[in-house]
């Protein structure tokens, strides 16, 4: 997809970096610093990096549920096995307590990762090397499906907030492969398909503008919003939610992006290349029910592909009934300071007084 691949495999640790936030910390520093022949190798110096600094930091631990037989009293007794016990002749007590313990699922999930990158024939030695010196203070951690984690239910707060990054690239790498087993070799597939790299693609569109604007410019505000259909009988039923990759606002204007990662960024019929049908659906509907409910403000949608090397690339502008629809391409080929430059000039141009 891209022509360029050692630019864009240096700019999706860019990405990674607003995604997730703390890449720019001490020791990531000299990673992006690092030449990459693929993401494999991008992903294992980050998640070598990040387990090396929290193994000194010291594991995150959490309470866990356990089950023993003790000689002494622990927590709650469990009577029915406490019995068997003792008509066994063992003087043991059945208890079931709470330990604090590293065996939880934030570390399983590293280890489980870790392990299957390492199994990766793309990924270079040393960072095997440094995997294996790491897993070895993993020895009490269980291994984890990866496949059937629940992502969406991690919560982090202050005592595992380091852990941020490195689930959230454990949560792309997972969901990035396609793991098969064949004479119980885990063989995995690139991870920059369309699909994952979406992800990727909307979490780093976000997060630049809310760093970039929202962090810097009072009133400007960037986030995901759910977006109400603007019903005249009120029959929801079987509708889809509306919930945009980005919406952003500032001062009376407001623009919905959606944002879109596809092998090809026009779709064919009959040797005529058009902009995909149903995303162009989407982003109207999403202006105009917008539109209806804010009657006070501008309202406007854009649809912004990530630059495919295809000879022709949608840079179009249309009004459509009252509001302006653009379809526009994001270069992840350039160098980096050129791909904000691209994202810049989308504000500037949608909100003047910050241009």
């Amino acid at each position: 997809m891209i022509k360029d691949k050692s630019i864009f495999i240096k700019n999706v640790y860019y990405m990674l970096s607003y995604a997730f936030g703390n890449l720019h910390e001490t020791d990531y520093q000299n990673v992006d610093k690092e030449s990459f022949d693929n993401l494999d190798n991008l992903f294992a110096a980050i998640l070598a990096k990040g387990i090396s600094k929290q193994l000194k930091q010291g594991l995150y631990r959490e309470y866990v549920a356990c089950h023993d037989n003790l000689p002494t009293v622990r927590g709650k007794i469990d009577l029915v096995e406490t019995v068997r016990n003792q008509l066994a002749c063992r003087k043991l007590v059945a208890c079931d307590f709470d330990e604090l313990s590293a065996n939880n699922l934030y570390n399983q999930i590293l280890k489980s990762t870790a392990l299957q990158l390492a199994r990766s024939k793309k990924v270079d030695k040393k960072y095997l090397g440094q995997f294996k010196k790491e897993l070895v203070f993993f020895g009490e951690i269980d291994m984890v499906d990866l496949s059937k984690v629940p992502w969406h239910k991690l919560r982090f707060h202050r005592y595992n907030k380091s852990y941020r990054l490195l689930l959230g690239l454990c949560e792309l790498l997972t969901e990035g492969k396609i793991m098969t087993t064949e004479q119980g070799i885990v063989r995995l597939t690139d991870f920059a398909d369309d699909q994952r790299m979406s992800h990727l693609y909307e979490k780093f569109i976000l997060e630049y503008y809310v760093q970039e604007y929202g962090q810097k410019y009072r009133g400007f505000t960037a986030k995901a919003a759910m977006i109400p259909w603007q019903l005249d009988d009120g029959n929801k039923n079987l509708l889809p939610v509306m919930k945009s990759d980005v919406l952003l606002s500032y001062g009376g204007r407001k623009l919905v992006i959606d944002a879109k990662y596809y092998a090809h960024s026009l779709q064919s019929n009959f040797d005529t290349k058009t902009i995909h049908s149903a995303n162009l659906y989407q982003i109207f509907a999403y202006v105009k029910n917008l539109a209806v409910m804010r009657r006070d403000d501008m309202v406007a949608g854009m649809l912004l592909y990530a630059r495919t090397d295809e000879e022709i690339v949608p840079d179009e502008d249309y009004q459509m009934s009252g509001n302006r629809i653009s379809v526009k391409t994001l270069d992840l080929g350039q160098e980096f300071p050129v791909i904000k430059e691209q994202l810049d000039k989308i504000v500037t141009e949608y909100f003047t007084e910050l241009g």
